[in-house]
This record gives structure tokens, sequence and C-alpha cells, in this order.
């Protein structure tokens, strides 16, 4: 299986508290803090292998696994078995045994901060998949997975060949397909979001593209103040999941 670094407090703790087998090795620098001893207590609990090192021996074993020497690593780092994003077959097979899927398309994100904040808000409200197209998009990075604080340890990742056949099929499961465009009449809070369904995000510039926009079954928009015309993605998002999570409850 591959590996991966997790790194931060938050991300780390939260892959000790969950996943402690996971952890390959647990890497923590000679200058602790409270949420640092913490950890360590939680990891020993978990049985999770640790290893101190000083200030410049962690910023070099930090630099050796490709982590770039300004990440907020805050003093930890983990070397972890990687979650491996799901096949589109695997995702279909997902979809068939849920009884309402709920699922959250990103279309041409390539910010890695965005898509680990995304995976964040969409394990929050309970969605079961985040759909990412393989190309024109940022996969699981050190920099998503740290951002997603161990949500993308929880919800899976599925990167697809083709976005806007993808969609189809999952049209074709019953997946109600929908879009946010903000140029669209219809609002947000005005849809059912009840059944099986699919949220559609693009980028904060360009939005959507063409064909994904096109296979849509309903475009909607967040109601904003006149002045402001777009919001982060991932804002966005989490506004479009939890309404969803409200209905659904």
């Amino acid at each position: 299986m591959a590996t991966t670094i997790l790194y931060g407090i938050n991300a780390v703790t939260s892959l000790v508290e969950r996943s402690p087998r996971k952890i390959d090795e647990l890497v923590i620098s000679e200058n602790k803090n409270r949420r640092i001893d913490a950890l360590l207590t939680s990891a020993a609990e978990a049985g999770v292998r640790v290893r101190s090192e000083s200030t410049q021996r962690f910023a070099d074993a930090l630099s050796a696994e490709g982590i770039d020497h300004e990440a907020v690593h805050q003093g930890v780092f983990a070397r972890c078995q990687a979650k491996e994003p799901l096949s589109e077959d695997a995702l279909l097979s997902l979809v068939r045994k849920v009884d309402k899927p709920f699922l959250l398309v990103l279309d041409g994100v390539t910010d890695p901060h965005n898509i680990g904040a995304c995976i964040r808000s969409a394990c929050a409200a309970g969605a079961d998949a985040v759909i990412v197209p393989k190309d024109k998009s940022a996969g699981l990075s050190a920099v998503s997975r740290k951002v997603a604080s161990g949500a993308a340890e929880i919800t899976p990742l599925v990167i697809v060949t083709n976005l806007a056949r993808c969609l189809q099929k999952l049209q074709s499961e019953n997946v109600w397909v929908m879009g946010a465009a903000g140029e669209s009449s219809t609002s947000l809070y005005d849809l059912d979001l009840r059944g099986g369904l699919a949220l559609v995000m693009g980028s904060e510039g360009s939005g959507m593209r063409r064909l994904t926009r096109e296979t849509c079954d309903q475009l909607f928009a967040i109601p904003m103040a006149p002045d402001i015309e777009s919001l982060n993605v991932s804002v966005a998002s989490g506004i479009c999941l939890f309404e969803a999570r409200r209905q659904r409850s």
C-alpha cells in the first residue's frame, strides 16, 4: 500500500483517534507544547510509534518527504498508509448500496487548499463521496490532507476520467445532478435535496465547464447580496452541503 505524509496537529490527531493502525510512524519536533503533549498521550494509548527529533532534524525529515519548509506543520507529521482514491466503478458500486446517495462533485478546482476544505465540509455534512475529474483538478496531496483535518481518511475521493459521462451514469442510478451557477434564477433554497443527489460546484473563476453544465438536471444559485459576485468554492460547497443536510435530516 502506498504511503503519504500527514502534518499539522488537527489532522494528525484525527488520524490517531480514528485510524491509528494506518500510522507507520509519528515524528515530532523537540519543541513540544500542550497540544503535542495531548497528541503524544493519545498516540501512546493507541500504540503508535513515535520519534522525537531536534528542530533541525525534524525540518530535514519533513523536507526529505517533499514538504515545503513553509508548510504549517506545527511540529508534527505522520508517515501513514494512504487512503487511495476510488475508481468510477467503485463509485457506482457504492451508489448502488446506498438508499439515497449524497455526493459532492468539484469541476476544475485546482487549489489543494480548496479541495481539502471541500472534503472536510463534505465529511461533516455526511456526504458519501467527493468526485473530481482526473485532469484540471487538484487531488489528494499533503496540503489537501492537512486542510481536510482527517476527513480525507474518512470520506472517499473519486477520480474519474470523463466527468460528464460519470454524471450521466449517476443519473441512470436515480441520482439528481444539480449544479451551482450564479446566473441561475432558481434559488438553492427552492430545491428539493432529499433524494439521490450530486451537488456540482465549479471553479471560483470560470464555474463549471460547458459539458458538465449541460449534463446537470438543474442549475441553481446561492442567494447573495447584490455587491458580491461569487463565493470561494469551499464556502459555497459548505453552504450547499449543509442545506442538503438540513433537508435530509
